[in-house]
């Protein structure tokens, strides 16, 4: 906790006390208590079904909203707007990039403040808006504005998200669930393009042309579910309501066992400071950053790709789904392994190698089809490292006021992998991209070294631990690093 010259008000002092108070309560009360399995499997199922299900769809939501720009290009946007002069598709992609980076730890900062479900129906509504004002848009300039805004409100989304989701469970819980929120929102996006698609055959109606449709339904639908995100998202679990006080004491109870710290600590500039000098919290964000940019250039040119290679634009938005349903299936797998046999870098890097192999066959396969394959092979790697990575860093860390910062910063790299991605694939590279599939593949050789580095110093500072030669591990008695 901050000492009290670390605060300006007497008012804070106190409520900082009433921090500690209340986390030494729980600890004092969960401690080595063992649950009714029955009862906490019961009441996980109750979060799960209350949490994943709308998260990942709202999540689906941003994905497509950031992403539908490659498949509006080809539905008849790139000439309407002249988007095939110089790097504008590209400057149009990116520029999202920017305030979605700059805006992630502010974000995580203020969440706690407003509430989860005031934040995120604020970031929801707000970037439905922003969508739907890129059907009306007459220029290329415009659509780059309505651009900066939807990575204005969407900038606290996906890190706000990822921080609610590992503050209700156990470390060797987690992958699963931000696999499964994950994997929901994956299936979701893959039907997209078909669905986008469909909404192209409106094109005429009310003056507005195909692509125009695309970003006019897609942005009412997320308003709507902005306001549904009010009515259902929980908060974080010592402010949820949804639960018995004996279920939501359980939770508290099991996360302070594992990891000491159900309750939040006071988020001080001093501690955030402090946060961001760690190494490891910029290791953990740049191996986020590299499987990222596999994953961005999937997500933006995967329909481009297709046409490149002769499709009609009917097959190539069609032929985007089946990707994206085997890499959910994938990621799936892959989490499952990583919590069951609670190791989280090897199968990171078994990722990192499907996704080199990939990148590669489609850049420099003939075929088609074997192109198509590499496509399958990239997405399979890089979605399934998405939530791994997550995973990884929140079992490594304590404290919530870590865990904004970290989750923030993490994501912000991701926002810095979506301009990397947008900008090392240009036009002049197109149909097979090769200068930005090498550009993904040396950030996969990146994180492979990176994953080297952080498996052999959480090893040894695990076993300077166990011989009693270094002091609490993050602070606390009982607590190792996941390797």
């Amino acid at each position: 906790m901050a000492t009290t010259k670390d605060l300006k008000h007497s008012t804070s002092d106190l409520k900082e006390k009433d921090d500690i108070e209340k986390t030494e309560s729980v600890s004092s009360d969960h401690e080595d208590v063992n649950y009714d399995p029955a009862f906490v499997k019961r009441t996980l199922r109750r979060v799960d079904l209350r949490m994943l299900p709308l998260l990942g769809l709202l999540y689906a939501v941003a994905l497509i909203d950031r992403t539908n720009l490659g498949i509006a290009r080809i539905a008849g946007m790139e000439l309407d707007l002249r988007l095939d002069i110089g790097e504008r598709y590209s400057i149009a992609s990116m520029i999202y990039f920017i305030p979605y980076t700059l805006l992630q730890i502010p974000g995580n900062l203020v969440l706690r403040r407003l509430g989860a479900r005031n934040f995120m129906t604020i970031c929801v509504v707000g970037w439905g808006a922003s969508q739907l004002g890129m059907a009306f848009v007459p220029t290329w300039g415009y659509l780059s504005l309505c651009r900066v805004f939807l990575g204005v409100f969407e900038a606290g989304f996906f890190p706000s998200l990822v921080f609610i989701i590992t503050t209700w469970y156990q470390r060797y819980e987690v992958q699963q669930r931000l696999a499964i929120f994950y994997l929901s929102s994956i299936i979701i996006t893959s039907f997209s393009s078909i669905f986008a698609y469909g909404l192209t055959f409106l094109r005429g109606r009310g003056g507005l042309a195909g692509w125009a449709w695309i970003f006019l339904i897609e942005g009412l639908i997320t308003i709507v579910l902005g306001i549904l995100a009010y009515l259902y998202v929980p908060d974080f679990p010592d402010k949820s309501k949804f639960l018995t006080e004996e279920e939501r004491k359980m939770i508290l109870g099991r996360v302070q066992q594992d990891r000491g710290d159900s309750l939040p600590d006071k988020a001080t500039g001093r501690k955030v400071w402090l946060h961001l000098r760690d190494p490891i919290v910029w290791a953990h964000s740049i191996m986020f950053m590299a499987t990222g940019v596999p994953a961005y250039a999937v997500g933006f040119f995967i329909t481009i790709i297709l046409a490149g290679m002769g499709y009609s634009t009917s097959e190539a938005l069609l032929l985007t789904a089946p990707p994206g349903l085997v890499a959910g299936i994938s990621c799936y797998c892959f989490a499952r392994l990583a919590d069951r046999t609670r190791k989280r870098a090897v199968w990171l890097a078994t990722q990192n190698v499907i996704t080199i192999v990939g990148l590669a066959i489609a850049a420099y396969a003939k075929p088609h089809p074997v192109r198509y394959f590499g496509l399958f092979l990239t997405n399979m790697g890089a979605t399934g490292c998405v939530p791994g990575v997550l995973a990884y860093s929140a079992n490594n860390i304590t404290s919530h006021s870590k865990r904004a910062v970290q989750t923030g910063l993490i994501i912000g790299m991701g926002g810095v992998a979506g301009i990397i991605a947008t900008t090392a694939f240009r036009q002049k590279d197109f149909p097979r991209y090769v200068t930005g599939m090498w550009v993904a593949m040396g950030l996969q050789f990146t994180m492979l070294f990176l994953l080297a580095v952080l498996s052999y110093v959480y090893a040894r500072r695990n076993r300077l631990r166990r011989e009693g030669k270094v002091g609490p591990l993050e602070g606390q008695e009982n607590f190792f690093y996941t390797i």
